[in-house]
């Protein structure tokens, strides 16, 4: 570890840092940065990290809002820029957090979905160019979703059902067709970090190209900022009409995503989402 961060590793403590890795603080026998950020664990597929890595390169292009710097990566561990954290966003934090989003989806994807495989922990998904939006989501995301719930017994028939009855009338329910926006794409609350003045960062993306509202969709899904966050994205990047109603639908995927994950709930409360459109 010490080897490929070019100093020695003095310390290292453990801390938050999701429900799928290990994460420590280290420090390092150096002068600039000697604090840093490290994810691993010993069951992590091949490519993740570099996943991840590439990710926060993309978000980082826009230079609209801040994400740690990448400062290692291999198959075993992620290092990246150590962020001193405060308690919360303030209200500049909210605001900056709205306007910055709506710059990175502004920059734009080359495609529907990525280039190989979407990874979201153990989940891997094809995720191949799309020609559309509404098969990309469909058929990448929440039809793959569903086979894997099941296969857990995260998900029953009914369920099921209910979602590809979705699946059906995706079209009709998509809104209007937009082009493909710069995606954090796993972007619930806890991957916003608020630093001790109050401002946004962003970490742990599963990135690609894919419909704006849905970055927007999950933030609001697990206890996310404010309204004045929405607010300052929508005077700075209108949504089309019908975007509230819209919600639930794009919240279906991450919901699909934690059954996989967690089981528990989530697979019923995606079912019970679903049948807001059948």
């Amino acid at each position: 570890m010490g080897e490929a961060l070019g100093a020695r590793v003095l310390a290292a403590s453990r801390v938050s840092g999701g429900d799928l890795n290990d994460a420590w603080k280290m420090q390092l026998d150096r002068a600039v940065a000697p604090t840093v950020f490290v994810k691993t664990t010993d069951d992590v597929s091949a490519g993740t990290f570099a996943a991840e890595a590439a990710g926060l390169l993309w978000l980082a292009e826009p230079r609209a809002l801040r994400v740690p710097e990448v400062l290692a990566v291999d198959e075993r561990f992620l290092a990246l820029e150590w962020v001193p954290q405060g308690g919360g966003l303030d209200a500049a934090g909210e605001e900056e957090l709205g306007r910055g989003l709506a710059a990175v989806h502004a920059a734009g994807a080359p495609a529907y979905g990525g280039a190989h495989v979407l990874r979201i922990g153990p989940i891997a998904l094809d995720d191949g160019p799309a020609e559309t939006w509404v098969e990309c989501y469909r058929d990448q995301r929440l039809r793959p979703l569903v086979r894997q719930a099941r296969d857990r017994g995260a998900l029953d028939a009914a369920g099921a059902a209910v979602i590809e009855r979705v699946c059906a009338r995706m079209s009709e329910l998509a809104g209007p067709p937009e082009p493909p926006a710069r995606l954090h794409g796993d972007l619930w609350s806890g991957n916003v970090l608020a630093d001790v003045t109050g401002r946004p960062w962003l970490v742990d993306p599963a990135a690609y190209g894919g419909h704006r509202e849905i970055d927007l969709a999950m933030l609001r899904l697990f206890g996310g900022p404010g309204e004045r966050c929405f607010a300052a994205y929508h005077e700075a990047a209108p949504l089309a009409d019908g975007h509230a109603e819209r919600a639930a639908l794009w919240q279906l995927f991450p919901l699909l995503v934690h059954a996989v994950l967690f089981g528990g709930g989530y697979g019923t409360r995606a079912a019970a989402a679903a049948r807001r459109y059948v």
